[in-house]
């Protein structure tokens, strides 16, 4: 069980917990390209805008839920074909880190639809990938998705880490 009562069998399909907008300290976002190095340098943000908000202490498991979130947005989000030939005017995957008063969220947007699926059975978690959602559900304090709105394609997965 997922530390929101849901089961890792399933995904979750909704918004971010009520947050008070009121207490909104800080945001930071950063928009990545359709290659894998953009892990590295979403990690190398977050390490960033973590020091700047000076919570260095929390850089590790962050760290480690954003280079999960952003590798299946580039593994699963995106087109077989989207290795840009040309530059796109958009980056189609974006990294936001969000500060609340006890509380940071990452959330990671990218065109897909579709949600976030995590392995079935125990068996499929020896398999070098398809462990992403249980570490972010292992390492974060909640994770979530939910549909863009609007204009916008896509969907946004996001984690919440309660700060002490």
């Amino acid at each position: 069980m997922g530390p929101n009562g849901s089961t890792m069998l399933e995904p979750l399909r909704q918004g971010l917990p009520p947050i008070d907008p009121s207490a909104v300290s800080t945001s930071a976002s950063c928009a990545l390209p359709a290659r894998y190095e953009a892990v590295r340098g979403a990690r190398h943000f977050t390490r960033n805008t973590l020091r700047q908000w000076e919570l260095d202490e929390r850089f590790d498991d962050v760290a480690l839920v954003v280079s999960e979130l952003v590798t299946n947005a580039l593994r699963h989000a995106l087109p077989a074909d989207s290795t840009p030939r040309e530059p796109a005017k958009e980056p189609p995957v974006r990294l936001h880190l969000m500060r609340w008063t006890g509380r940071l969220v990452c959330a990671v947007r990218d065109p897909s639809h579709d949600g976030p699926r995590s392995r079935q059975s125990h068996e499929d978690f020896s398999a070098e990938s398809g462990r992403g959602l249980f570490l972010v559900d292992s390492f974060s304090d909640g994770w979530g998705w939910h549909p863009l709105a609007g204009a916008l394609r896509g969907k946004v997965v996001w984690a919440l880490f309660r700060l002490g």
